[in-house]
């Protein structure tokens, strides 16, 4: 395995991972609006998830709605993976 392959399927990788992490907060935003039932399995886990992932950003704003802070705050978490995921994507597939 050349260096330069090992390079991009670290990318490839890191890449993957903040998809799926921005997928996650993506889909607890859409779940919260569409006010799912809290009480299904996955719904609950796609919560657990989402709030361990928006931890640092989940109450950061603080709007009178709470659609508002819901989608602000784990928004901006999934565009902060996205872009620093494939920001270290980029710069590793490109050495």
């Amino acid at each position: 395995m050349s260096r330069s392959h090992g390079s991009s399927s670290a990318a490839r990788a890191i890449a993957v991972v903040a998809d799926i992490m921005a997928f996650i907060l993506g889909l607890w935003i859409l779940m919260y609006l569409l006010d799912a039932n809290r009480a299904n399995d996955l719904v609950q886990f796609v919560h657990d998830a989402a709030n361990w992932l928006a931890g640092w950003s989940r109450d950061l704003f603080t709007f009178d709605e709470d659609w508002a802070r819901v989608v602000t705050g784990y928004g901006l978490a999934a565009v902060v993976y996205l872009f620093i995921g494939h920001a270290i994507a980029n710069r590793l597939g490109h050495r």
